[in-house]
């Protein structure tokens, strides 16, 4: 905390004091609770707006002492002041640096679109007359003189540049002649050549050239260049957080039983002589469900629609079960609105059903509850059930995750049974979408039901 913050904080608690003893002790008999209050709050109000003469001073002289030039004692050296203005000044170049370092469109991966965008906003920070970003073979953009020759989309034809990719170093040009380019009317002279480094693998280049003999400042290449192998990085990783969510989402879809499609079908079938109009609801239904398990694109979709999803699926388990089946929807509307991760609602609703009350002799009901809490920002997703529930030895292997169902050989089997697999794939996904910022919490009981409840970062 900084000192005027504390002493701020000290001072308005002092004076809650001082009004406490004034209007409850010292008076006899004492004022009424609501005159305290009232007290007490004009006080810190007071306090608060006088804060910045009364307790912490005028700011504004601190400040234009900190900054006026020192007095005649204090100027020693001669060019002491000039040393410092181009101090600042390289400082200043090196902040513009990392501040254009946090824009760069090669965040979003090395393509000619994010080099070209990047090239032209490094430009007059690097200080160079031209620009160039390439990959191992092309250059993906050129800005600046000689881009004629030097074409963007074209290979990549200065020594220079071909020379930084294979030695993974950066490469320093002086004079035209060590440019290596082989147009005669390159107006480049000199340039810094800096690698691009995603692991430990060369990507790429970037290079800053100009039109004379003095190369840009080498230091602030290389600075650019790792702040843009970091960019690169980070998007390598996205790419395959991205791809890894997108296998385990083609895994859940895949995994939608094909029994229970079969059972549908059945059940379908069997409707179809009894009651026609029935069946050809089950089959619109039906369809409505595949087609959203099939068709839904990206990580997170509304709530609604999930809800939707999920409504669809048990009314054709319960035209299946019929009355051993029994649903509750305990649904706040500020849900309907907030995203959720893709196909995680229905495969706990389907563990539910499958697996707490098929084998349930007088079957039972299944509770989906969801809020949202606008305290923590987060959206919880309750699946509850009264069916056969699981043994304590089950629930620890679903727990603890595929490393100890690796090593519980004897419960791997009946855990499976129960969804294991599922749930370690939902875990998997909200670790990908939300790191450590999302629970997911398993209670059971044998005999008396389960509940499986979920949070996550209100989207």
């Amino acid at each position: 905390m900084r000192t005027g913050s504390a002493l701020l904080a000290g001072t308005i608690g002092l004076t809650w004091a001082v009004v406490y003893l004034v209007t409850q002790v010292f008076v006899s008999p004492p004022l009424g609770v609501g005159t305290t209050v009232a007290a007490g709050t004009v006080a810190s109000v007071l306090l608060v707006f006088g804060y910045p003469s009364a307790l912490r001073g005028p700011r504004a002289a601190r400040t234009l002492r900190r900054w006026s030039r020192p007095r005649s004692g204090s100027e020693a050296r001669p060019g002491h002041e000039e040393h410092g203005f181009e101090g600042r000044g390289v400082e200043r170049s090196r902040r513009r640096i990392v501040a254009g370092g946090r824009r760069m469109p090669l965040r979003s991966g090395l393509t000619a679109d994010a080099a070209r965008r990047t090239a032209e906003l490094l430009r007059p920070l690097l200080g160079g007359d031209a620009v160039v970003i390439t990959d191992r073979e092309l250059n993906l953009a050129f800005v600046g003189p000689g881009a004629d020759h030097h074409e963007a989309g074209g290979p990549v034809r200065a020594t220079s540049v071909r020379s930084a990719i294979a030695k993974g170093r950066t490469v320093v040009s002086r004079r035209a002649s060590s440019m290596g380019c082989d147009d005669p009317d390159c107006p480049l002279r000199s340039g810094v050549v800096v690698p691009l480094v995603v692991g430990a693998r060369v990507v790429g280049t970037i290079g800053v050239f100009r039109t004379h003999d003095q190369p840009a400042p080498r230091d602030q290449v290389e600075d650019m260049a790792s702040i843009l192998s970091l960019h690169l990085e980070l998007a390598e990783a996205d790419r395959e957080r991205k791809l890894a969510s997108d296998a385990r989402l083609d895994a859940l879809r895949a995994q939608i039983n094909p029994h229970f499609l079969f059972n549908i079908l059945n059940t379908i079938a069997s409707k179809s002589r009894t009651d026609p109009d029935e069946a050809r609801q089950l089959l619109l239904r039906l369809s409505d469900f595949f087609r959203y398990a099939v068709r839904q694109e990206g990580q997170l979709a509304e709530f609604a629609q999930e809800y939707f999803f999920v409504r669809t699926y048990l009314s054709l388990e319960q035209a299946r079960f019929g009355d051993r089946l029994r649903v509750r929807y305990d649904i706040d509307p500020q849900v309907l609105t907030a995203h959720v991760p893709v196909l995680t609602i229905q495969p706990l609703v389907e563990n539910a059903v499958k697996h707490g009350l098929a084998d349930k002799v007088a079957g039972g009901t299944v509770t989906l509850k969801a809020r949202v809490d606008p305290l923590t920002r987060t959206t919880s997703i309750r699946v509850t059930d009264d069916g056969v529930g699981m043994t304590p030895d089950v629930l620890d292997v679903l727990g603890a995750g595929a490393a100890a169902a690796r090593g519980a050989e004897g419960a791997r089997g009946e855990a499976g049974a129960r969804g294991g697999v599922g749930l370690q794939n939902i875990s998997e996904r909200l670790t990908t979408l939300f790191g450590e910022r999302f629970t997911l919490d398993i209670q059971s009981t044998a005999g008396e039901g389960t509940v499986v409840e979920v949070r996550v970062p209100l989207r």
